[in-house]
């Protein structure tokens, strides 16, 4: 029987046992920016080892998995919390084997009657249930109870993983920068990025020509899975338990798939936020054997403007306005996004007498069109910043000293009281 290897994730990441979940991820994200497949086009040793991150992480980020992961020292799905946690008090301990535990053979040993093809001699199942420890082949597992079938079967459901089929692709995620005014107004925008496509010679399928022996079970079919005190005789995970395999594609190396550059163009709809996500279907990888391919999916990052700030559909401007147009009123011409390709428009905003620096004022549908409502656009706020003269000359100086003797309010007078 085939002997498979039970995986390290710790070791594959770099990482302790003891790793907290934040040592976890940034061991993951600093080894994935390092072997990942746009990084590095056409490199399947780099493909292979970015799998095997993605694996790992998946199973030690998770909560749930890791514990799973520790206490039976590889991981299922077919595995449940309760089933590891009643093989680790049975004495369980990853990575280890006791003297005598892995003695397989005819005899009354198996549990293959019911299904689970596994060998327990010189396991000592007294955990599981209070009735004493098996001394040999020759007990039945009938001895043991419900238990020892229910914890097995749990485990492996009496059968390993299927055969591979149609794969469906994986999305992609690419940030796109464009200006202020494409977000505002709209437009075309170009973007290159690295997508899996189809295999041509084997169109999706990763495998050509006829079948052969399986090299991981040698044609038995079943590879043997070491737990604890125990070995499992699983489905070969790699024929699904057929014994016999096809050669792998020599185009995509059995992945189905071969990763290329596209260009891509695509139009932003006016009025797109900064951090919009949008989606484009079937953009993404291709899939296998004919299964549809993954989206994609850009995030939206917008520059700025040295004038306008933007928040939601709202625009927000600050202009200068001098002593005498706030005091008296005036109507001013102030700068907004109406206008064409990169260039502002303006409109005409009315200054209330008195008005103070720093106060707001709306101008009613001036922002921007929205992307999200139909029929929607957002204003423009305005915020006054009072510009006070320099003066210089003698008869300036004396109609400010005019005017201040006029209105001897002092503006400071409310705080000083409240001190």
């Amino acid at each position: 029987m085939a002997g498979t290897k039970t995986k390290d994730y710790y070791g594959t990441l770099g990482v302790k046992k003891t790793a907290t979940p934040e040592e976890i991820r940034k061991a993951f994200r600093k080894l994935a920016r390092k072997f990942h497949p746009d990084v590095n086009p056409g490199d399947k040793k780099a493909e292979e080892k970015f799998k095997e991150l993605s694996e790992a992480n998946d199973v030690l980020s998770d909560e749930k998995k890791r514990k799973i992961y520790d206490q039976v020292g590889f991981y299922s799905d077919n595995i449940d919390a309760a089933t590891a946690e009643a093989y680790a008090r049975g004495g369980g301990a990853p990575g280890g084997a006791g003297a005598g535990g892995f003695g397989g053979g005819a005899g009354g040993g198996g549990a293959r009657g019911q299904g689970v093809p596994f060998d327990f001699d010189g396991f000592d199942f007294s955990g599981f249930q209070g009735g004493g420890k098996a001394s040999s082949r020759g007990q039945s597992a009938e001895g043991f109870g419900g238990s020892f079938k229910d914890v097995f079967s749990g485990m492996f459901g009496g059968g390993g993983r299927q055969a591979r089929g149609p794969q469906p692709g994986t999305d992609l995620e690419y940030q796109v920068e464009i200006d202020f005014w494409t977000s505002i107004r709209g437009g075309l925008t170009r973007l290159e990025i690295h997508r899996q496509e189809q295999c041509p010679t084997c169109k999706g399928k990763a495998v050509t020509g006829g079948s052969m022996e399986c090299p991981e079970c040698h044609g038995a079919g079943q590879v043997t899975q070491m737990g604890g005190r125990m070995k499992f005789n699983i489905q070969c995970p790699r024929c699904g338990g057929s014994g016999k395999v096809q050669n792998a594609c020599a185009t995509c190396d059995g992945l189905g798939v071969v990763t290329k550059r596209e260009p891509l163009s695509f139009n932003i709809k006016a009025g797109t936020r900064d951090g919009q996500r949008i989606r484009l279907a079937g953009k993404g990888n291709a899939g296998t054997e004919g299964a549809p391919a993954g989206d994609l999916y850009l995030i939206i990052k917008v520059g700025a403007h040295k004038l306008f700030r933007r928040v939601g559909d709202d625009i927000h401007i600050t202009v200068p306005v001098t002593a005498m147009e706030a005091a008296l009123g005036s109507k001013i011409e102030v700068p907004t996004v109406d206008g064409v390709g990169t260039e502002s428009g303006r409109a005409t905003l009315k200054i209330p007498p008195g008005t103070q620096t720093g106060q707001k004022l709306r101008m009613r549908e001036k922002g921007v069109i929205s992307a999200t409502k139909e029929g929607h656009r957002g204003d423009q706020i305005v915020e006054v910043a009072i510009v006070v003269p320099k003066v210089q000359d003698e008869r300036s100086k004396e109609i400010l000293r005019e005017l201040q003797k006029l209105n001897p309010e002092d503006p400071r007078a409310e705080m000083l009281a409240e001190v």
